[in-house]
């Protein structure tokens, strides 16, 4: 009797670890597209500000922000492991550290979300939209 109560036991929490789900694997994010300029949308735009990231092949990030006369740039680097994107800035000698989680990464869209779960979208910046803007 207890060899077959062993059996069973052992058995049910095969079934059951089985059918436990399971944490989704990050999605696959391809690097190479996150190589270009993108402005930021929805949500994450002040009113009255114009803003362009733009993520270069050799690993830097620039961001360029502009609200009537005033603008302001920030330089940095960035690392894309899996899909964290690791960013270090540098704010007029301080640097700034941030590790954001992309949700979303296509030829056109990119979603982050921040540790805080503050999520954050663009758009890929055409050539045509750039010159447009000048």
């Amino acid at each position: 009797m207890r060899t077959l109560f062993g059996a069973g036991l052992v058995v049910g929490l095969a079934l059951a670890a089985t059918a436990a789900p399971a944490d989704d694997p990050p999605a696959k994010i391809d690097g190479k597209k996150l190589v270009g300029k993108w402005r930021p949308t929805g949500k994450n735009v002040a009113e009255g500000v114009k803003a362009v990231i733009e993520f270069t092949k050799d690993g830097k990030v620039a961001i360029e922000m502009e609200k009537g006369e005033q603008k302001k740039s920030v330089k940095g680097a960035y690392k894309l492991t899996g899909d964290k994107l690791a960013l270090s800035l540098d704010r007029g000698g301080k640097e700034d550290k941030e590790t954001m989680t992309v949700t979303k990464l296509t030829d056109d869209d990119l979603v982050m979300e921040d540790p805080k779960g503050k999520v954050d979208t663009f758009k890929r910046v055409k050539e045509a939209d750039e010159k447009e803007k000048k």
